[in-house]
């Protein structure tokens, strides 16, 4: 999953939000290297992203692609998934979106001066540019594509990404609603075991 998702499911709080997107940029052991909350988040982070990539429905849908395609296919889908969440968030969510994104922005600005490396540099920018609220708009796929492409080794890999989600966009879409519900439930099994009552 992406940013949106991994915020959406990492809970309401400040420091939950900041776990959620910290689990992009921290590796390795923690170790109390951060507040025991946010470390929280990270490992929630981790343990949402080995599920999803072992996931049969995510499984399925990486098959929708070529086969030289296959290898940053789960790039494709966490970027896509990221867009069917914000395209469709009233079912998935209380709080209207850009309320939502706003609050994690504000989180975000308040927290700059701590932010880890390269989320440091990146969260002026996604606050600024609306990247979160942005994922609504398939338009920006491209743009997002493009930008993720520039953060591997090998860029053209995801060369004409957009166009193969735009594709693949009705089933792709079918695999998201049928996967996030599931997805949903594991995180709230996960909290009960990290946070019981």
């Amino acid at each position: 999953m992406n940013y949106l998702a991994h915020l959406h499911l990492g809970g309401h709080q400040p420091t939950d939000m900041l776990g959620s997107l910290y689990g992009d940029f921290v590796k390795g052991p923690l170790n109390g290297r951060w507040p025991a909350d946010i470390e929280a988040g990270i490992r929630l982070h981790r343990q949402i992203d080995a599920y999803t990539d072992s996931h049969p429905l995510v499984l399925q849908a990486k098959q929708r692609f070529p086969n030289e395609r296959r290898r940053h296919a789960g790039i494709l889908i966490d970027l896509f998934f990221d867009h069917c969440l914000a395209a469709h968030w009233h079912q998935y969510a209380d709080e209207p979106l850009q309320d939502f994104t706003e609050r994690v922005y504000k989180t975000l600005r308040e927290e700059e001066p701590r932010l880890p490396g390269k989320l440091a540099l990146i969260a002026p920018r996604m606050a600024a540019q609306d990247w979160l609220g942005s994922y609504r708009d398939f338009s920006v796929m491209e743009q997002v594509v493009a930008a993720m492409s520039r953060r591997l080794s090998r860029p053209e890999g995801l060369a004409g990404g957009a166009t193969e989600l735009e594709r693949l966009y009705t089933p792709l879409q079918q695999d998201f609603q049928d996967f996030y519900p599931q997805l949903q439930a594991f995180v709230r099994r996960s909290s009960k075991l990290t946070h019981p009552e």
